[in-house]
């Protein structure tokens, strides 16, 4: 039996290769893909080694309008950047007629030195300063800018401390800056981590309650496909039951590669999100860049937009 579309495209994307084949299905200088329903962002580091503006426009080339931001990539102190240096960011996102999403992977640098969970008061009080002025670069990057805070490593129970309470720490941290975010512009998105990362927050429902908790427009939450691996409740459900909370959608693999790879229907969220009305940003957000990153965000794109359009058919 030939495969169809779908079934073709995730044989490429499992390859990590562009064929022939496959360039005869999509001529190599037709770069971006025809506009869909869903808005495509992906996350810039899939760009290594690529300067800002090169990894801009290579995200408009493989098929996105929107580039989310780790700051571990433009700086190893992201809070000292200047002030003319946030404006270039800023002038090269609408130059190259780029979405602006926000900032991910908030805590990496400095490296070893941020803790917002740690019952060392010193080092968390100045975990949370540091992510003030966090706001503020995401702020002076672009409008209406969102933090996704993963950051397994920078909040995780440490030092003797229990879940329930590094978890309430969090909440309180997160409560003390969402008037500064909500003053800026900018949205924190708490993200549901996979238990194997992080022991803080491993579940939908455990974030959604610390939000509701925080009971502020600034702290919202996201959805993950990556993460989600140890949900209990079908990820279309999940989509559903906390669509009023859902700002932001993470797309990958389970176990980190870029769709098509792996065994995960992308469908089912995808159609959870359709019917819930979701409008706001699809990032790719991948962890293995080979055989590099450009390839890897060319086909994922491809993958995307066809199973955009078969459950459009459907």
């Amino acid at each position: 039996m030939r495969p169809d579309r779908r079934e073709f495209l995730a044989l490429i994307a499992a390859s990590g290769c562009v064929s022939e084949t496959q360039d005869a299905v999509m001529p190599v200088d037709s770069h971006v893909e025809p506009a869909g329903e869903f808005r495509l962002a992906i996350c810039n580091e899939t760009f290594q080694g690529w300067d800002f503006a090169a990894g801009c426009r290579g995200a408009i080339e493989t098929g996105y309008t929107g580039i989310e931001i780790a700051p571990f990539t433009l700086s190893d102190d992201p809070a000292s950047i200047a002030a003319d240096v946030r404006r270039e960011y800023r002038d090269v996102i609408g130059s190259e007629g780029l979405g602006y999403v926000g900032l991910h992977s908030l805590l990496t640098v400095p490296a070893g030195e941020l803790h917002i969970t740690t019952p060392n008061d010193a080092i968390r009080n100045r975990s949370w300063e540091y992510f003030r002025k966090l706001i503020d670069l995401c702020a002076d990057i672009g409008d209406s800018g969102m933090m996704i805070l993963g950051s397994g490593r920078q909040r995780r129970a440490v030092d003797g401390s229990s879940v329930d309470d590094a978890t309430k720490r969090l909440r309180d941290g997160l409560a003390s800056v969402a008037g500064h975010a909500a003053d800026r512009g900018v949205t924190i998105l708490p993200e549901t981590l996979a238990p194997h990362l992080c022991d803080v927050l491993t579940s939908l429902h455990e974030t959604v309650q610390l939000v509701r908790e925080i009971n502020h427009p600034a702290v919202q939450t996201m959805f993950d496909t990556h993460n989600a691996v140890a949900e209990t409740t079908p990820h279309d459900q999940l989509i559903e039951d906390y669509a009023d909370l859902i700002r932001h959608v993470h797309i990958n693999e389970m176990d980190g590669r870029h769709p098509g790879t792996g065994t995960y229907d992308f469908s089912v969220p995808l159609q959870a999100l359709k019917d819930v009305g979701y409008d706001g940003w699809l990032s790719l957000e991948v962890f293995q860049f080979e055989p590099s990153g450009e390839e890897i965000a060319r086909i994922s794109s491809r993958y995307l937009r066809d199973i955009e359009a078969e459950l459009s058919d459907s």
